[in-house]
């Protein structure tokens, strides 16, 4: 972990009224922590960026711990700040449609989080600063959960994560590597319910997906 995040980390001791105490030295590398819960506790305390100030409610993530899939978003809506859950709302009925209707699977048996845990104003795209700030929340999410298959929905989560700005009408229905886990992008469902025509393309992704389940 770097000097910058340190430093980020003893502003965030600060704001919740930690007293620490200058020339104080940091013995240890900060770590974040192995349990799932604590891991939980850390992100809902979250003061990194901004959008802390602005959140209704963190949205960690939920699901099956020991899920063989995991579904990362790019970012959390405003029904998911209000509710503090992923995917709710007119997404996340889609999403349960498509892992229901083609993946056989009841949402309880996958993990679905998000690249960041807070709603960007507006539901605008994350910024990098938000990303980097969030994203080792994120991996230490997998870490944790161990997936045998990730699926990034839509053009931010896929190259947020990968690093990789190749469109995803180009990137979708491929196998990439995160980690040592399989990676295959498709689209977002909020993409699917404006795009209703591009529905063919993403039932081609789930049966692929299918594949590696």
């Amino acid at each position: 972990m770097n000097n910058l995040l340190k430093l980020k980390h003893l502003y965030n001791l600060k704001f919740l009224n930690e007293e620490y105490f200058e020339g104080f030295e940091i013995q240890n590398e900060i770590q974040i922590p192995n349990d799932y819960e604590e891991l939980k506790q850390l992100v809902s305390n979250c003061r990194l960026c901004p959008l802390s100030h602005q959140r209704t409610n963190v949205v960690f993530g939920e699901g099956n711990l020991k899920a063989q899939l995991m579904l990362i978003g790019e970012a959390p809506g405003r029904e998911e700040d209000l509710q503090g859950r992923p995917f709710v709302g007119r997404s996340g009925e889609m999403l349960t449609k498509m892992l229901k209707n083609v993946l056989a699977l009841d949402r309880s048996e996958v993990y679905i989080a998000n690249i960041i845990k807070c709603r960007p104003p507006f539901n605008r795209d994350p910024n990098m600063e938000e990303i980097e700030n969030c994203k080792h929340y994120l991996i230490k999410q997998i870490e944790i959960i161990q997936p045998k298959l990730i699926v990034t929905l839509g053009r931010v989560a896929f190259s947020a994560l990968l690093n990789d700005t190749t469109p995803i009408t180009k990137a979708r229905g491929k196998v990439y590597s995160f980690m040592g886990i399989k990676v295959i992008p498709t689209f977002h469902p909020s993409y699917l319910l404006r795009n209703p025509s591009k529905k063919r393309d993403a039932l081609e992704d789930l049966n692929f997906i299918k594949r590696f389940l």
